[in-house]
């Protein structure tokens, strides 16, 4: 069963810069695990430090016990994906992967699978200097499965990605990390470091979250979504003050905001049948959950936010059709990647 696991990690750059303070954190297989944090969290440096490219300061990053650097065969146990930029422009798709396969001792029958995994069969013999940036993601992910690594690390692998793309990524992310789990196995670690929240709230089974270079929180995406569920019902009605009174009555919280009564914890069928016993008229009722983007703010506390967020950030967020939030007013879309 392939796994990492990092104990008291640590990176400075220089006396000025801790990147990375004192983190533990476990990644196991038969899921996808998101890394997530705001800029500067140090998502980027811990990831380099789990390949070898980055020296700790302190502490361990091991994968099935082992430093990346004293394994046998890394490119048969990990494949990664940082950037997609280490490309010979005049190189074809398929001669690319030839020259990595070449290097790493790996078959050439595995090229054409892989890149028919990763839907760039028909681009196989074009130039790469020609691929857009979806494709040249499309082709590094090709890169990093050559050896059937067990062990997939992927920096924000949906750069690039049309809509379409990005639906085909996260199905595949899925089924790449169930590996052999229906034949008995454990299944393959898959690690994505991602900005796009809503997103990685479709795609990930668990979550490893940095903030300033500590962990922020780790486990199960939906345990932790559970935990900090902020559930409340609001209720635009011409009847305010006898809703307000009817709710309070049922030991229930009840306040008026922006013209809605608002009962902070309360559940829709609760509230339902409180309105129709005291003949409330009703012209909305939205009932609102907790979602990743909420929770990511929590734990970091707004760090790395644009300076228009603000009070109204831990607001409420109402979901939209297949599960995806959409943000608070006033919210903004800019990246939370952290720089290179």
């Amino acid at each position: 069963m392939p796994t990492i696991q990092a104990r008291g990690l640590t990176k400075r750059f220089g006396p000025e810069v801790l990147a990375v303070d004192h983190l533990d954190f476990d990644a196991l297989p038969g899921g996808v695990t998101g890394f997530l944090g705001p800029n500067g969290a140090g998502k980027t440096t811990t990831l380099r430090m789990l390949l070898g490219l980055v020296t700790p300061t302190s502490g361990t990053v091991l994968i099935d016990g082992h430093d990346y650097r004293h394994l046998p065969d890394p490119t048969m146990r990990v494949g990664a994906v940082l950037e997609a930029s280490g490309f010979h422009p005049a190189r074809t798709a398929r001669n690319h992967l030839k020259l990595i396969a070449t290097t790493a001792g790996i078959s050439f029958g595995r090229i054409d699978e892989c890149l028919a995994l990763v839907g760039l069969s028909d681009a196989a013999d074009r130039r790469v200097g020609g691929f857009s940036m979806g494709m040249r993601q499309r082709l590094e992910l090709a890169r990093a499965m050559l050896g059937e690594p067990d062990i997939l690390v992927l920096d924000e692998p949906a750069n690039g990605l049309d809509p379409q793309g990005i639906a085909w990524l996260r199905d595949f992310l899925k089924w790449y990390a169930s590996g052999d789990a229906s034949r008995g196995g454990d299944g393959r670690i898959v690690i994505v470091s991602s900005h796009l929240l809503s997103e990685a709230q479709l795609t990930v089974d668990d979550v490893i979250v940095l903030a300033a270079g500590r962990l922020a929180a780790q486990g199960k995406l939906q345990d932790l979504l559970a935990a900090g569920t902020k559930r409340a019902v609001r209720v635009r009605t011409p009847d305010t003050q006898r809703l307000v009174d009817a709710l309070q009555a049922a030991h229930l919280p009840a306040t008026v905001h922006d013209g809605y009564v608002v009962s902070e914890g309360a559940a829709a069928e609760v509230v339902g049948p409180i309105m129709v016993e005291n003949r409330i008229e009703v012209h909305e009722m939205v009932s609102t959950t907790e979602s990743l983007e909420s929770l990511f703010f929590e734990l970091t506390g707004g760090e790395g936010m644009h300076p228009g967020h603000g009070a109204g950030l831990m607001g409420d967020y109402r979901q939209m059709a297949g599960g995806a939030p959409s943000p608070a007013p006033g919210s903004s879309s800019r990246p939370l990647e952290e720089p290179k």
